[in-house]
């Protein structure tokens, strides 16, 4: 263990930091400044900027006090962190759809003056937001979160499932479910060839 200690937290692997942490509870920071980031952004993306900083505090108030039951084979704990922040953002799930349906019902918005291209992006976005968050909303919770685990975490299936608990199978059902419904939704008779991740 002695060349653990004198490794940097940047040259760790979660695991490592995690099981150090144990020994030397202010080195979970490193895991906190890895990947407080990512899961705020998550989480603002499904509840909404008023919610997000208190979800992804919770994370890690929940991943620290839960770190000494985690799997260290697993290096990298994204998918853990992901998982803890889809079961307390499952607790504001009324939110989570008013948000969809709020953001269903807004439309269009203003556009940024900016490059020729980035308008045209931006705008054809626009257009797709309103349909796409009422789709958001109709689809079950279950589904909901593997797609956007998959969609705006940027896991894989198999991560989805460790995240989740569920086995990665499961996990690509739901996907497929969920990606169907949207495409209904969304008015696309014929799906666009995707590969499940």
């Amino acid at each position: 263990m002695a060349v653990v200690n004198r490794m940097l937290p940047t040259e760790l692997s979660d695991a490592a930091i995690i099981e150090r942490s144990l020994w030397e509870p202010e080195g979970f920071a490193a895991v906190f400044d890895r990947h407080y980031t990512r899961i705020h952004g998550f989480a603002g993306q499904r509840l909404g900027p008023s919610l997000a900083d208190d979800v992804a505090a919770e994370t890690f108030l929940v991943a620290f006090d839960r770190r000494e039951r985690y799997d260290l084979s697993r290096a990298d704990a994204r998918p853990w962190l992901y998982g803890i922040a889809s079961n307390l953002i499952s607790r504001h799930h009324r939110a989570e759809v008013r948000q969809y349906r709020a953001l269903a019902r807004a439309g269009v918005g203003e556009v940024a003056e900016s490059h020729a291209d980035r308008v045209v992006t931006r705008l054809d976005a626009e257009a797709h937001r309103g349909p796409l968050m009422a789709a958001l909303a109709e689809i079950s919770a279950g589904d909901r979160d593997v797609l956007l685990l998959v969609a705006w975490a940027e896991l894989t299936s198999e991560e989805t499932g460790e995240a989740l608990g569920i086995p990665a199978g499961t996990a690509r059902s739901r996907l497929h479910r969920a990606r169907k419904q949207l495409r209904a939704a969304m008015g696309q008779i014929e799906p666009t060839a995707e590969e499940d991740r």
